[in-house]
């Protein structure tokens, strides 16, 4: 369930007024003609998958349903729409704005977390016009950025395989404190581990990580800067002098990997020793800060052993910077000989972390050759989606008064499906999906183990197919009415597990990273027809203006 933390993250984040201006002159337009309160249906879809790839993630829904739930404009709000609208605005709008609110508005959707593909429509939105009209910025902006981030973190969990640990860690690279936690969220649904924005944490209930920055090693230049310099064993006892233990172990391990005592840094050692003695079982230093090999990884080895031998268990290394799989084999090494030399079983398995401008391609990269990185923290080129930066989701009118309604345009690829629709999946007999076919919504539901005749979106045009689904789902379900949410809001943790069940469940051959093969999307014939019996009359023009 969702919490009461995220419900106030949402009323803070997206007040009724984050929109476009001219939601609210259409809306005028609509009111002064008396059509304000005419049945209307919008759709929320995507054009393209994104990154190139062959599927996406639906995300924010939960979002957007608060949204809906407070949707209302304060009498602070009004007024200064009254100061931004043009001056010979009619005074009674604005007492109709004070009124608004989402008690007439229905809304279906996909469920959050699953596998989505392009021109399917995630939400449905019906209501009275000029109120679903002022909802289209709001909803695209929780959708958009939500959708394409959580795909990206999918992206990301593919190419690290299940066993790696996957950290995101973008908040400092994130466009505003917004895209920093709609990030945490989003990626941890997408299929990470772990985050190290603390505020996620809280409001998602997301787990957290993180240990030092190179900033606290280098503030360290002096074994005298370690204060306290004792520290009691984990199962009590008196406090044993842990500088003194830590420099006694420091010369056996150089002794056994045949290491220079004197290139070893006196300031990285202190600051290992520093906050070995705070935080004795969350002891995971970053060990590049001069010389992993002539002073990080030998000062993480003493302080490990000392802390093993007073009964704590260090956590392990970060690297975040070189050759990060070359490193990690280097690490593991002297893991295992300290672990077999000091009878320190645990010693081996010890975490290694890697860091570093890690990208989806570099992470793929690193998977093909040997490497012992358990974890890898992953920021700018996640939180930021630098081969992306939009999703391009667009809410388009497609019902008026019962009647269809399509754009065309001038650009064949921008012309929208007309009618209120209803989404099913088709299923092979292992449960893969294999098609989403778009009906009108009074059609009769494909059938399992019946023949489908269906028309396949192939770009602009449309290719006639058949099919013969094992299975059949429907992919959308009511969510709101009546001004209030209909089902339980999912937490972060259960679209978590839905994204990842999706994702198991899609034939491997649509979610390769590189040329993935083209999910079919299909019109009914019953769609197809409309849309070309609406084409048609479009061609033919109009004679309106010879009519009396």
């Amino acid at each position: 369930m969702a919490t009461s933390n995220e419900a106030g993250s949402v009323l803070n984040r997206v007040p009724p007024l984050l929109t476009d201006l001219y939601q609210f002159t259409m809306a005028y337009a609509y009111w002064r003609a008396g059509r304000h309160n005419e049945p209307a249906v919008f759709e929320l879809f995507f054009r393209d998958n994104p990154f190139g790839g062959g599927f996406s993630l639906f995300a924010g829904l939960s979002d957007c349903l608060l949204f809906l739930q407070n949707f209302s404009f304060s009498d602070d709000d009004v007024q200064y729409l009254r100061s931004v609208l043009p001056a010979d605005t009619d005074a009674g709008f604005f007492s109709y704005l004070k009124e608004l609110d989402c008690s007439c508005v229905s809304v279906s959707a996909v469920p959050e977390g699953s596998v989505v593909f392009a021109r399917v429509p995630l939400l449905e939105v019906s209501g009275p016009l000029a109120v679903v009209q002022l909802l289209e910025t709001s909803l695209l902006c929780l959708v958009n950025y939500a959708s394409l981030v959580c795909s990206n973190a999918a992206r990301f969990r593919l190419a690290a395989g299940p066993r790696r640990r996957l950290m995101e860690m973008g908040l400092r690279r994130a466009q505003g404190p917004d895209g920093g936690l709609t990030a945490s969220r989003y990626t941890y649904i997408g299929g990470f581990d772990l985050t190290s924005n603390a505020l996620a944490g809280r409001l998602y209930g997301i787990p957290v990580a993180g240990t030092m920055a190179h900033s606290y090693i280098t503030s360290f230049s002096s074994l005298e800067e370690v204060w306290p310099q004792t520290l009691k064993p984990c199962g009590g006892g008196d406090s044993i002098d842990f500088i003194c233990l830590v420099k006694g172990l420091l010369g056996r391990v150089c002794q056994l990997l045949g290491s220079k005592t004197s290139l070893i840094r006196e300031g990285e050692l202190a600051a290992f020793l520093s906050y070995a003695i705070a935080y004795p079982q969350n002891f995971l230093p970053v060990i590049d800060s001069y010389s992993v090999r002539c002073s990080g990884l030998l000062c993480f080895c003493a302080v490990a052993l000392a802390l093993f031998e007073l009964q704590y268990r260090p956590l392990g290394v970060r690297l975040d910077s070189g050759d990060l799989c070359r490193q990690s084999l280097d690490v593991r090494r002297v893991f295992r000989e300290c672990s077999k030399h000091f009878s320190v079983p645990q010693f081996e398995s010890l975490i290694i972390v890697g860091t570093n401008s890690i990208s989806e391609q570099s992470l793929s990269e690193l998977n093909k050759k040997d490497n012992e990185i358990d974890v890898v923290g992953v920021g700018t080129h996640l939180v930021t989606c630098t081969r992306q930066p939009s999703l391009g989701c667009v809410y388009k009118l497609v019902e008026v008064r019962g009647r269809p309604r399509m754009k065309l345009s001038e650009d064949p690829e921008k012309s929208t499906l007309p009618g209120r629709k209803a989404v099913y999946r088709l299923l092979d007999a292992d449960g893969h999906p294999q098609m989403d076919v778009l009906c009108l919504c009074d059609e009769a539901a494909p059938a399992a183990g019946v023949e489908l005749q269906c028309f396949s979106l192939l770009g602009n045009s449309t290719l006639q197919c058949s099919i013969t689904p094992a299975q059949v789902s429907s992919l959308r379900t009511q969510v709101f009415s009546c001004g209030q949410i209909t089902l339980p809001l999912n937490s972060a943790s259960e679209s978590r597990e839905r994204a990842q069940i999706s994702l198991q469940m899609l034939n491997p051959h649509h979610k390769r990273l590189q040329e993935p093969l083209n999910y079919t999307v299909a019109l009914s014939e019953r769609l197809h027809s409309l849309v070309s019996d609406i084409k048609k009359g479009n061609s033919k023009g109009s004679n309106f203006l010879l009519s009396n």
